[in-house]
């Protein structure tokens, strides 16, 4: 629950900001008007990510067993795979977004179509919908308990959406800039996680060698798939069941925070490991480059005021 009340916190946070920088920029533009034509692109992009969560939740149960291995194994890599660009793409573009937001309203309204303001709401918001939905679904299917991960990712969504009115009415400041640095730390060991279990998934459907095909070592003595240095590559890295049992308390948090599971073959292992390394080694060296924000002038509305993190340099 705590797992997906923070993801769901972030990225509600991001698309609560996303829609307060637009509105924000239309009232100062004295262009009210446009503004039900961006919610409706808001909305849509809303549906869209429910319509996916959908799809994936009941279209599952139509499919075979390996079937819906696969299909989560894979979607988990997805997940991974957009979770990880959106992580870099944060980094490298939040001190711009502002500027990349007011020059897409900019073309929809020298457009002069409803379709363009529709289209700028729509992708704005899209984007961390379809990926909080996916890393959601992921993250549900491997903890095994949907209400309660569900119910987490709701309180997060609706304390993003509190926290993002507040922002907005000025009513809260916020350091963004450490909250998105820290939830993105965050992030890369949730993903890493993911990962693990989507790995897992797929081997147990057969499509990747591991402890549940014929590739992996058995132990001569029990004639069980063998576990440590002997099992290497495609057996257990390790098994620390009978210590802390799969389904408990202890065994959800962990998995949750840091993606252990109590029994973990070697291939999962060495992914969760080098992402973490690789993945987070580039991650940190990004903010080590970042340069400090400099003083700006007064900004012109609540929202850019509470939104260091969106302030591109020299902006005003």
């Amino acid at each position: 629950m705590l797992a997906t009340f923070l993801i769901g916190l972030r990225e509600g946070l991001e698309a609560a900001l996303v829609v307060g920088i637009l509105v924000a920029y239309l009232t100062r533009l004295d262009r009210r008007d446009v503004l039900p034509r961006l919610w409706v692109g808001v909305g849509l992009a809303v549906t869209l990510a429910l319509a996916i969560g959908a799809i994936l939740t009941f279209g599952a149960y139509t499919l075979t067993f390996e079937g819906q291995e696969i299909l989560g194994g894979t979607l988990s890599l997805v997940t991974v795979a957009m979770v990880t660009w959106m992580i870099f793409w944060m980094q490298r573009t939040a001190r711009s977004l502002r500027r990349t937001l007011e020059e897409g309203v900019d073309r929809a309204l020298a457009a002069a179509s409803l379709w363009a303001a529709v289209v700028v709401g729509f992708v704005s918001v899209a984007r961390e919908g379809v990926e909080t939905t996916l890393l959601l679904w992921s993250m549900v299917q491997s903890f095994g308990d949907a209400p309660v991960a569900l119910l987490g990712a709701l309180l997060g969504l609706a304390a993003a959406v509190v926290l993002g009115w507040l922002l907005a009415r000025g009513m809260l400041r916020l350091d963004l800039r450490r909250f998105f640095t820290w939830t993105g730390a965050f992030l890369i060991v949730v993903a890493a996680g993911v990962l693990a279990y989507g790995i897992h998934d797929l081997q147990e459907a057969g499509v990747i060698a591991g402890p549940f095909t014929a590739a992996a070592p058995l132990d001569p003595v029990t004639g069980a798939v063998a576990v440590g240095w002997a099992a290497f590559p495609f057996g257990w890295a390790f098994d620390v069941s009978a210590a802390i049992p799969p389904g408990s308390p202890l065994a959800a948090v962990l998995q949750a925070t840091v993606g252990f599971m109590p029994r973990m073959s070697w291939l999962q292992v060495i992914a969760w490991a080098l992402y973490v390394g690789v993945v987070g080694a580039i991650w940190a060296r990004g903010q080590r480059r970042q340069p400090r924000p400099r003083s700006a002038a007064l900004p012109a509305s609540p929202v850019e005021a509470s939104v260091p993190v969106t302030a591109p340099q020299g902006d005003s």
